[in-house]
Order: C-alpha cells, then sequence, then structure tokens
C-alpha cells in the first residue's frame, strides 16, 4: 500500500528534509517536552533530597518520599517517550502502510493524552507537598531552587504534551478525511473493471433465418400431383 498523504505525511520512500523536519511544530514541541522532562527528574534526583542532622536523605518535598518518586518516574518515562516518538516521528515517512501509520498516530494519541493528565497530577501533587514545606525542614533553604524547577517545568510540560496530542489529532482527523483515496487500498484486493459497454463490445448478428425453415436438398425426388 502506498498510504499517499495519509496522516499528514507524503509518499513512503520519498526523501527525509532534516530542516523542514525541525521546524515542524510537532517536532519543537517534541523537544521541548523533552527538556522540560529532564529538568523535571534531573532536579529532583541531584538536589531534591536533604539530610537534617542524620545521615538519612530526607524529600525536599515536606519529606514525602512518594512525591520525589512520582516526579522522578513521570520525569524519566517521559523523557525517554520523547526519544521514542522523536524517532518515529523521523520514520514515519517511510512507513508505507495506511493502517500501521494509523496504529501509529493512536498511540501517540492516547499516550500524550494521558500523559498530560499525569503531569497535570504532578504539578498539583509537588505544589500542594511543596506549600506543606516548612522552613524549618529546610535549613540554609537547601533543595529550594530544584523544588520550584521542579514544580515549575511540570507545569510547562503539561502545554507541551497537550500540543502534541493536539496535533497528532490533527493527523489522524487529515488521515480520515483521505480515507476515500485510499479504501480500496485498505484490504488489499484488486480493483474490479466493469465490462465496456461501448459500440465495439456489443455483438449483434446482421442475419438471422426466419423461424421453422429448413434447408432444402436439391437431390430430393419431387412430387407431382396425380391428374384424374
Amino acid at each position: 500500500m502506498d498510504g499517499v498523504g495519509s496522516f499528514g505525511a507524503g509518499r513512503a520512500g520519498s526523501a527525509f528534509d532534516p530542516v523542514s523536519f525541525i521546524q515542524q511544530p510537532q517536532t519543537i514541541l517534541r523537544i521541548l517536552s523533552w527538556i522540560f522532562s529532564m529538568v523535571v527528574f534531573g532536579s529532583i534526583i541531584n538536589e531534591g533530597y536533604v539530610n537534617i542532622g542524620s545521615e538519612r536523605l530526607y524529600c525536599v518535598f515536606n519529606k514525602n518520599y512518594d512525591a520525589c518518586n512520582y516526579g522522578i518516574t513521570i520525569g524519566l518515562i517521559a523523557f525517554l517517550a520523547c526519544i521514542f516518538f522523536f524517532f518515529l516521528d523521523v520514520k514515519f515517512q517511510q512507513i508505507s502502510s495506511v493502517k500501521d501509520r494509523k496504529k501509529a498516530i493512536m498511540l501517540e494519541i492516547g499516550f500524550s493524552g494521558f500523559w498530560t493528565f499525569l503531569w497535570f497530577v504532578c504539578f498539583c501533587f509537588l505544589a500542594n507537598q511543596w506549600q506543606r514545606t516548612t522552613p524549618d525542614e529546610l535549613p540554609l533553604n537547601q533543595g529550594a531552587d530544584a523544588a520550584r524547577a521542579a514544580i515549575a517545568f511540570s507545569f510547562f510540560s503539561i502545554f507541551t504534551w497537550a500540543g502534541l496530542t493536539v496535533r497528532a489529532v490533527q493527523k489522524y482527523l487529515l488521515g480520515t478525511d483521505m480515507s476515500l483515496f485510499t479504501t480500496e487500498h485498505m484490504d488489499g484486493n484488486q480493483t474490479i473493471q466493469p465490462y465496456p459497454t461501448g459500440p465495439a463490445a456489443e455483438t449483434t448478428d446482421t442475419y438471422q433465418s426466419p423461424p421453422f425453415t429448413e434447408n432444402l436438398d436439391s437431390n430430393a425426388p419431387t412430387y407431382q400431383v396425380p391428374i384424374y
């Protein structure tokens, strides 16, 4: 299957233009999401744990380990997902099957939409735990900058992942609008051509023998009526 122009991509096997690819809004949002996720989990891992008068490390978010673990997990998975979908965007135009393109778009819609919701939960969770953190729990304001950075970039990630979801939905709708163009290729069956109806296809006999007639034999004996 060719999949020409399906789901926002051109003909399979066409030349890849890196300049136009980088300038696409989807690629820009993908790179920003990748950077934001790296800042979130990197800030928490590096400075999100402090020790207060002991060797034990505490999470800067109200000593709630769940807050730190949640931010690290969401940020790390989003970081890896951005890499995966980035390479999928690069190879998307080389996918010749319309069904495979549709599956890739649906996967992106589902993951991006779900991760937008998880980033919203992450922002609310971290912001709530940070508000409950007292100055006594952070002597010399340790880890405060890392906590604020994680909260801020969690908030920014909501919009970048929401933008990726919108772009994926637009590509899906573009593909469905062109479904009539590719329906005859979806199942791999060949199109049945109708019989020609032109004058050349009509075969009519110019001569028809009359009904109830027999061929006369010239050598057959003749019959004469007797005369009385």
